[in-house]
């Protein structure tokens, strides 16, 4: 490794699927939502063991409305015990309904955590958030064409849902928080740069 490394051709930028041999697989802590899991598997010369977080996988969604003059997307502030924060997000949720496509799921948090229904889906990113700790996988979702969940169908939230701030901010704003630090929640960065950077 070093500057005389040769430069990469932009056809092999591309991450290489393929499970290395496991020679044994074990859940070694049972938890409420995920399960730890220890494997030994054969890796270059020898076998080594990894622990990680086995994840159910999730997805996020970038609600976008560009009705007000300036491009906006919807934002929740949620607290996150691990990491002593309440921080700013876009709506997301686990995939834990076996078998449920992730645009259905994408579509069942947005009418859940904002009361919205949007009439046009696109994948906009999908990222692996900490692949040397968790097999998570994270889908997101730009949401456009938004309008309300009728009041009489709209989700009741209870215990931390219930109170939770939320708003419109400017994508521009969005964008300024995010290199500026004064955010930190992955997704929404993502998000946010992503959707910027495809906007030019």
């Amino acid at each position: 490794m070093s500057l005389d490394a040769p430069r990469l051709p932009a056809a092999e930028l591309r991450d290489l699927p393929g499970r290395a041999d496991v020679v044994a697989s074990e859940t070694v802590f049972g938890g409420r939502v995920w399960d730890v899991r220890r494997d030994t598997l054969r890796l270059g010369e020898g076998q080594v063991v990894r622990e990680y977080v086995a994840h159910t996988g999730a997805v996020a969604i970038l609600a976008l409305r560009e009705d007000r003059g300036v491009p906006e997307i919807f934002l929740i502030r949620q607290y996150r015990h691990p990491v002593a924060a309440e921080d700013w997000e876009i709506p997301a949720g686990l995939l834990d309904v076996p078998g449920e496509d992730p645009v259905l799921a994408a579509q069942r948090e947005l009418a859940e955590e904002a009361d919205l229904v949007a009439a046009d889906w696109e994948e906009l990113v999908s990222f692996t958030p900490s692949p040397g700790g968790l097999d998570e996988v994270i889908t997101v979702y730009l949401a456009t064409g938004l309008t309300d969940v009728p009041h009489a169908d709209r989700h009741e939230r209870e215990h931390e849902e219930a109170g939770m701030p939320c708003g419109w901010v400017s994508l521009e704003d969005a964008v300024s928080a995010a290199l500026g630090g004064q955010v930190r929640n992955g997704p929404m960065m993502l998000a946010v740069l992503a959707l910027h950077a495809r906007r030019g």
